[in-house]
């Protein structure tokens, strides 16, 4: 297969991509071809023939949700309109992945480079029964009820912080582990409790950290001038990682 070359005249798209990661190895491409980009790049081969490689915003792990991943890919100009594309993508792709639009972008916009920051959202249920069409969708913790505890410990981390001991190592380390996050909103309604995080640039598992040691301190399990210790020494690290079915990529901010 050939690959769309700068010799061919070519046209920006940016995607704007919802998934349901619970089938996937998460976004970026993966060896076994499982990775959701992978997916979307063989939808391009059958639309176009040839490889046209997908440029997302950031990865997410396995069983990680999206209502509003970012792509960008540089296709054959005059090859598509752009309502065209998106039809056609969604013709090519499995129902767990859906092209919520295709707009025409500048030469120099980059999915990646170009954001300014992220909204995640977290959802703990707290009921004895899970209801089983959130199986996959949510984190069933009964015992995680007491949220203004829980609030109390999410709202440590908010501005602009090191956060070397609430994050883990992807395989190279990273030079700077300062972040900094704008908001964390708790809300709860019912036995439904979600956590939504806005800021600039998050780390590897950072909010899934974040989110699993709020719940231990809603536990009861650590205390949360514990978690504020850590957060402002650097360590000890922490190893408890909430369940990624429960994280959802909402938006990214550009």
């Amino acid at each position: 297969m050939n690959a769309v070359t700068p010799r061919q005249a070519t046209r920006r798209l940016k995607l704007t991509i919802a998934y349901d990661g619970s089938p996937f190895a998460g976004w970026q491409s993966q060896a076994h071809g499982r990775g959701v980009q992978d997916v979307i790049e063989k939808a391009f081969v059958d639309i176009v023939g040839s490889r046209v490689v997908v440029y997302g915003s950031g990865r997410t792990d396995a069983r990680v949700h999206a209502l509003g991943q970012c792509a960008h890919v540089d296709v054959p100009d005059g090859s598509l309109g752009l309502t065209d594309w998106r039809r056609a993508l969604n013709a090519c792709l499995p129902s767990t992945i859906r092209i919520l639009r295709a707009q025409r972008a500048a030469g120099d916009f980059h999915a990646r480079f170009s954001a300014r920051g992220k909204i995640y959202r977290y959802g703990i249920r707290t009921s004895a029964v899970l209801p089983p069409h959130e199986v996959g969708r949510v984190w069933h913790c009964p015992s995680a009820d007491d949220e203004r505890t829980l609030t109390t410990a999410a709202r440590l981390f908010e501005g602009l912080k090191d956060f070397s001991a609430f994050s883990a190592n992807r395989g190279a380390a990273v030079k700077d582990t300062r972040r900094t996050i704008q908001g964390i909103q708790v809300s709860r309604r019912g036995t439904l409790t979600t956590l939504t995080f806005e800021g600039e640039g998050f780390l590897y598992k950072m909010v899934r950290m974040i989110v699993g040691a709020s719940v231990r301190a809603a536990q009861g399990r650590v205390e949360v001038e514990e978690l504020r210790r850590r957060l402002a020494n650097g360590g000890p690290r922490w190893n408890y990682v909430a369940p990624a079915e429960g994280l959802c990529l909402v938006k990214v901010l550009y």
